[in-house]
């Protein structure tokens, strides 16, 4: 579903993101785990197409990030840490706002955006601006708003920040969900107890380069994630 090949990204004499490799495949949760500035976010801002890359290749099912962006965002979605939203809308707006962009029918729209919005007990804020919303309120809407089109991928960049627990709940079934039907999750997180349990593959980034990826079992063995990762981190 996803194949990065190679993938570097500098900024200046930076490089943020050096000959990194990756391949997830349909039906995975695949999780991307490393410290503040290690590269995650430039990683996952390459593959949506926001960033360009000074070298390698991205394929998202089988379509070149590089050759046919607007061809590769029909087929994924974004969820930011922090998502920004046109405040001055409706919940409701700018979800029909996202819908027309990828051209959902207004049968398809209006039973997803109520299956959605009731399992996150969002319906009755609808119908207000945006601009009122709490930071929870908002990563809501903008998950909702990123499943809207039934995307084959998704990549989402701290995905639980500003969740509360039964919401990350419904999120984590949702996102299994998707897999079981075909799609692939490519997230990034800070909480390793969450990646422990959600994720079929991880891998460890490090001050741009990859230095392990695997299957849980294949990454931690005996030990938690928690403590392969920090003993990953204090290796020179």
């Amino acid at each position: 579903m996803l194949k990065i090949v190679n993938l570097t990204k500098t900024y200046g004499d930076k490089r943020a993101v050096d000959d990194l490799t990756l391949h997830i495949l349909p039906g995975e949760i695949y999780g991307f785990i490393g410290h503040n500035g290690a590269g995650k976010t430039t990683t996952i801002k390459s593959v949506c197409g926001i960033l360009k890359f000074d070298s390698g290749e991205i394929m998202i099912d089988g379509t070149s990030i590089r050759e046919d962006p607007l061809g590769c965002k029909r087929k994924l979605a974004y969820i930011p840490d922090n998502p920004d939203m046109y405040e001055f809308m409706t919940g409701i707006q700018f979800l029909n706002f996202v819908a027309d962009i990828f051209g959902v029918s207004a049968d398809d729209r209006r039973k997803r955006i109520a299956e959605y919005a009731d399992a996150f007990s969002l319906t009755d804020d609808l119908a207000q601006p945006i601009s009122a919303y709490s930071h929870g309120m908002k990563q809501k809407l903008a998950i909702i708003s990123a499943l809207i089109h039934e995307p084959k991928l998704v990549i989402m960049d701290e995905p639980f920040v500003g969740l509360d627990p039964k919401a990350s709940h419904i999120l984590k079934g949702m996102m299994r969900d998707i897999c079981d039907r075909g799609g692939a999750i490519f997230f990034s997180t800070h909480v390793l107890e969450v990646a422990e349990k959600l994720c079929d593959k991880i891998a460890i980034i490090k001050d741009g380069k990859l230095i392990k990826s695997g299957t849980m079992d294949e990454v931690k063995g005996d030990d938690s994630l928690e403590e392969v990762f920090l003993e990953l981190e204090d290796a020179k």
